[in-house]
């Protein structure tokens, strides 16, 4: 692209913009055996003439799904955030963002990390030191009843430092977060969609969580020169305690997580089952494999007492290795072979098929959930002959979703493409029908996307209307503000034949995974409870100074337009804790509190309770002052914290 074109001109160009492709793309392949020929070609530029005509009948299209001044969105769009550390929540179809919800990272905003109840969450150091402040999220999911969402919780993994989060439902808040033993990499999240093992439990009781990073087990500085005592976990999260459950060890690294919609398979694809610990070590063997999880037999094994522990770890871990499993009636684990290095294991919503994408190969794996059974009663001759389907679909397949109708949708990464193809015309061909039509539509995107998504997809109600697709690339999707450009997510039309795009909304860099939830599902409060916060200050005769030997406990209350104190004073030295209860009951009237100099930044939202400690260890005065404005008299809600010398 020459940097002296026009707007008018830059208008003008195939929208796919495909001409860096043969460089960015195919870069991230060398090595692997990719035939540089294989990349997508730019395509013809349209007519140069009057585009007033089509224009205007784009515009008119794209009325249709516009969300107007006033109106609200019909889903909501929940995302991971990447290496922000962050969930966000989206409306569909506008692409406004709603909110960002902090999690593994530091939000001066809400105080998350500040405060002591979101400390006390994050967890910290016995020197007071938060364990972590950074975090990776990947994948969001939901819980489900009877096989859709109930709205209530949301999970969200950290892959930097192996932690799984829970999102409440209900204020769209972090509201635990543990830390899963003897890992490294936790990529792959996804809750069961019933219990596996009490038929009458029909909804969300566990939630898996798999291991990228194969490490020495126990991780010491024991073995650290012997792949071969390297391993992986797959962890089962209680969804209600947030406890780990169990482990099972498996062969290879584990990328992303399905489960089935009966509850008796959790499945991740696969890569590196050759155990290396090289680049090239991992792209050895021409198949790796989508691994299934027998669960109800892995919770028997750890009942009978046929489990070890690792480290320090009291967790019960299970052999979930081929070796350790040799017969199919009594083995914990399935391992499919499928094209080496794939990307993504998806469930149909009908409840029948697992998905896994090929990425280094142009194939897409069908794996029949039936068969499975099949192979776990010893009636499947081998693992593989529950492959009922490969369909050739396009360059570097990631990810699959559906739409409710029989079709499903996949990122093709190297393409810049979604393709929609049919899967039972897929099984037909399979089988050996050349007349079988399997792919329907393509349509380009922009550019190389990674996770996509349906609305509704991942439950047994997708309405298939919408198809998110998240693209790791913008290039001149929008105004350049330096280097790092922010990513695209383009929102298609899925609900006629032919896909269309609606629009493009940019993304901070870097989210991955994300569901789309009808609107009516969720059900938010406004206002908290007093009686929810054991440390609250319920009325105006508790808000008090108190002094312990060194340690004073300021206790506030805020209603506009005023804090409950005009002034505190403390002694340099002093262990300050300032706990602040919110008394408007006002929707979203919600207040600040900052103190300069001491890193001190929250919001109390109406009716709720936080607190801050620290060290008053700078004499003077310091306005401490509301921070989220709240009344007409904002400005001067502010209070003096006098700290003597």
């Amino acid at each position: 692209m020459s940097g002296k074109q026009t707007q008018d001109e830059l208008s003008a160009v195939d929208p796919s913009r495909r001409k860096f492709l043969g460089t960015t793309a195919m870069a991230g392949l060398a090595g692997t055996g990719a035939v540089l020929g294989l990349t997508a070609c730019g395509a013809p530029a349209p007519a140069q003439g009057d585009k007033s005509a089509p224009a205007a009948a784009a515009s008119a299209e794209n009325g249709k799904y516009e969300v107007a001044p006033g109106k609200l969105d019909a889903y909501y769009l929940i995302s991971s955030g990447g290496h922000s550390g962050e969930a966000r929540v989206l409306g569909c179809p506008s692409g406004r963002t709603i909110k960002r919800i902090p999690v593994f990272n530091i939000d001066p905003m809400v105080g998350w990390g500040i405060t002591n109840e979101s400390r006390a969450i994050i967890g910290t150091r016995p020197d007071g030191q938060l364990n972590y402040w950074t975090g990776d999220t990947h994948h969001v999911h939901g819980s489900y009843n009877n096989g859709t969402y109930d709205g209530k919780y949301f999970w969200v993994n950290d892959k930097l430092n192996a932690r799984v989060a829970r999102i409440r439902g209900d204020t769209f808040e972090t509201d635990k977060i543990v830390e899963l033993p003897n890992v490294q990499g936790q990529h792959g999240l996804f809750p069961d969609k019933r219990d596996p093992v009490d038929a009458s439990i029909n909804h969300t009781t566990r939630v898996f969580a798999g291991a990228e990073f194969h490490t020495p087990l126990p991780n010491d500085g024991r073995d650290k020169e012997s792949p071969e005592k390297y391993g992986c976990l797959f962890t089962c999260v209680d969804a209600l305690s947030m406890e780990v459950r169990w482990q099972c060890r498996i062969d290879g690294n584990m990328d992303l997580i399905a489960t089935s919609y009966d509850g008796k398979y959790a499945a991740s694809d696969q890569y590196n089952t050759e155990g290396g610990v090289h680049y090239e070590d991992m792209m050895s063997a021409e198949q790796d494999a989508c691994v299934f999880f027998n669960i109800a037999r892995i919770e028997q094994a750890i009942a009978a007492g046929k489990s070890t522990t690792i480290g320090n770890s009291k967790v019960p871990v299970v052999d979930g290795r081929k070796e350790a499993n040799p017969d199919p009636k009594t083995s914990l684990t399935c391992y499919v072979p499928v094209p080496k290095n794939p990307h993504g294991v998806n469930a149909s919503p009908d409840g029948k098929y697992f998905i896994c994408s090929g990425k280094l190969s142009p194939t897409c794996t069908v794996i029949d959930l039936a068969l499975i059974d099949q192979w776990f009663n010893g009636e499947l001759a081998k693992p593989r002959d529950a492959v009922v389907a490969e369909p050739n679909v396009g360059l570097g397949p990631l990810h699959t979703a559906f739409d409710g109708r029989g079709n499903a949708y996949t990122t093709l990464f190297l393409d810049s493409k979604i393709a929609k193809w049919s899967v039972d015309g897929a099984i037909k061909q399979f089988k050996g029908d050349a007349s079988a039509k399997v792919i329907l539509d393509t349509i380009d995107v922009q550019y190389q996307p990674g996770h996509g998504f349906t609305s509704m997809g991942e439950t047994n109600q997708p309405d298939g209307q919408f198809f998110n697709s998240g693209n790791k690339f913008s290039k001149d999707r929008f105004l350049p503000v330096g280097p790092l450009h922010v990513e695209t997510e383009q929102l298609i039309d899925i609900s006629g034949e032919k896909m269309k795009l609606i629009h493009d909304h940019s993304a901070y860099s870097e989210p991955h995974d994300g569901i789309i939830v009808r609107a009516d599902i969720i059900k938010t409060r406004q206002i908290y409870d007093l009686d929810e916060f054991p440390n609250a200050v319920k009325t105006k005769e508790d808000s008090t100074i108190e002094r312990n030997g060194n340690k004073v406990h300021i206790k506030l209350i805020s209603q506009a337009p005023a804090f409950s104190m005009r002034e505190f004073t403390v002694k340099k030295g002093d262990i300050v804790t300032i706990t602040l209860t919110n008394h408007d009951k006002v929707e979203d009237l919600t207040h600040g509190f900052g103190i300069p100099k001491y890193n001190i930044s929250f919001i109390v939202n109406p009716l709720e309770t936080k607190s801050v400690t620290f060290v008053a260890d700078k004499p003077g005065v310091f306005w401490c002052y509301c921070l989220h404005f709240c009344h007409a008299l904002h400005l001067e809600m502010r209070s003096r914290l006098i700290v003597e010398g």
